[in-house]
């Protein structure tokens, strides 16, 4: 007896309960729809844009890889030491070999992070060098030697039209008086395309950080503001799409049937009929985002890791260059004590990239260098990340404790394409990839060739990029081709739109 009394009032409120979830729920998914509706048309339209202008109208240009011509022997007259010394260059950060135009150059990067040119056989220096490298690399990648360049401007910070996610700083903007107004995008510091804008992927690039990424409220407030006002919003949308589930998928019985006929019966039943697709898609985009935004609230800052020691003069200066046959790629690394020529052979039939270190005095190649460098790098950049400051000399860096600190490399290896964590949001190839023996499994993907770390994987980003991917991305579709993968995600988002578009019709309708 004393049993059933204690039992009976669980299962009162139980019921109780259940009798306000039937009751309200329709009118709880309706209020949460109303509130949301205006961030969801915006997230989903802009979505629905994506592919179309990204890939299915894209605007193609006839190179989006920039091949830069080989430096010979026999272009290289003088050496490097001798040509600093004549221009009087008492220190520099590093130099490469490029070749435009008929001439090669030495291609130098000042203390101050400013390239200069210098003929490589006469020592000459080249009066607004770097402009006219990238102007000359801007003219390549679209084959147009013919149209005004209205300017070139040498970018050292991210826009609002050359976003973060194309990673390469400094870069140089240089913009055509064509019929497309296109701007082509170059990092002249190691023969690199970047990117480019015409007038259609302006105004989409435009849309796109508006309307998906809320951009507009980084002129208001600050990117923690940003990203926790949407998350609230993406927060409400998840609520409103569980409802939805419940609604349409456990009580689609419960609603009286409206009159056919009538026009608000016909939006009722288009609503209705695809309500329970759309809910479980809305959810599935709406948790994925609120995830990725929140990723966001951790400052992204790869662009800070890098290792550019200054180099004297004076400790190159009886260097001979070295035999250049197959390179396509050269520069110094300055380790420890010892200066190494970094040299790049990349075949382009296979794909393979070898990169090799000879040390400047003796000229005996480093075994295995381009991994060891790396996990040198490695080592500097998370004890400079445990500091949260800039790098710092080697022996303070070797006393600081790090995650990785007497951790085994467990794998480690040459990424020459992108594929699975390594995607091509990061952009940058060839790279070593660490894998570390952590808790968290961390994984560093550096590269060499600068000397920058190109991107930290740990679990938890891990997690992440794979709900971004599988949910919001449909990345689970790739064997299907990219097409129908993308009009699969398309017709996916275009329906939480018209559900959306419908739910506010109705509830006009109903007032």
């Amino acid at each position: 007896m004393i049993d059933d009394i204690a039992i009976q009032p669980k299962e009162s409120i139980k019921a109780k309960a259940g009798r306000v979830i039937r009751k309200n729920i329709y009118r709880w998914h309706r209020a949460l729809g109303l509130l949301v509706i205006v961030p969801t048309i915006f997230w989903t339209a802009s979505g629905v844009m994506h592919p179309f202008m990204s890939h299915w109208f894209k605007t193609s240009i006839p190179h989006e890889f920039y091949l830069a011509q080989p430096v010979v022997q026999q272009d290289v007259k003088l050496t490097l030491g001798s040509v600093l010394t004549q221009n009087r260059i008492t220190e520099f950060k590093n130099f490469r070999l490029v070749k435009f135009d008929g001439k090669a150059y030495y291609q130098v990067n000042a203390v101050n992070d400013e390239l200069s040119y210098f003929d490589a056989a006469t020592g000459a220096k080249l009066v607004d060098g770097d402009r006219k490298y990238a102007e000359h690399m801007a003219r390549y990648m679209l084959e147009d030697q013919k149209s005004k360049i209205v300017s070139s401007t040498r970018l050292t910070d991210f826009t609002g039209q050359y976003k973060y996610v194309n990673r390469f700083l400094p870069v140089w903007k240089v913009s055509f008086d064509d019929d497309r107004q296109m701007d082509i995008y170059v990092e002249t510091g190691q023969s690199r395309f970047a990117t480019f804008n015409d007038r259609g992927r302006k105004a989409f690039i435009w849309v796109f950080g508006t309307f998906h990424n809320w951009g507009f409220m980084d002129l208001i407030t600050n990117n923690t503001v940003r990203i926790a006002v949407m998350v609230s919003f993406l927060g409400l949308i998840i609520l409103s799409a569980v409802a939805g589930v419940i609604i349409y998928g456990l009580m689609w019985g419960k609603f009286k049937p409206v009159k056919s006929g009538s026009k608000q019966g016909i939006l009722r039943k288009y609503h209705r009929s695809i309500g329970i697709w759309s809910s479980i898609v809305t959810f599935t985009f709406a948790f994925s985002g609120a995830y990725h935004a929140i990723q966001k609230l951790d400052p992204d800052e790869r662009q800070k890791y890098v290792y550019d020691p200054v180099i004297k003069t004076e400790e190159i200066a009886q260097a001979s260059m070295i035999d250049l046959k197959g390179i396509s790629n050269i520069g110094l690394i300055k380790w420890g004590e010892n200066i190494f020529w970094q040299t790049v052979r990349k075949d382009w039939e296979t794909d393979e990239t070898v990169v090799d270190y000879t040390n400047i005095k003796d000229g005996k190649k480093l075994e295995d260098g381009n991994i060891r460098f790396a996990k040198y790098l490695a080592r500097k950049f998370a004890a400079q990340e445990e500091r949260n400051a800039a790098s710092c000399c080697d022996l303070m860096e070797a006393q600081i404790s790090s995650p990785i600190s007497g951790a085994d490399v467990e794998k480690a290896s040459m990424v020459t394409s992108f594929a699975g964590e390594y995607g091509f949001v990061n952009k940058r190839l060839p790279v070593v990839k660490l894998a570390y023996d952590t808790p968290q499994h961390t994984t560093y993907y550096i590269e060499t060739t600068t000397s920058r770390l190109s991107t930290k994987v740990e679990d938890n980003n891990r997690r992440e990029g794979f709900s971004f991917a599988f949910l919001h991305k449909y990345s689970y579709l790739d064997f299907l081709g990219k097409n129908m993968r993308d009009g699969i995600m398309t017709a996916a988002a275009a329906s939480v739109l018209i559900v959306s578009v419908l739910g506010l019709l109705v509830f006009l309708k109903i007032k």
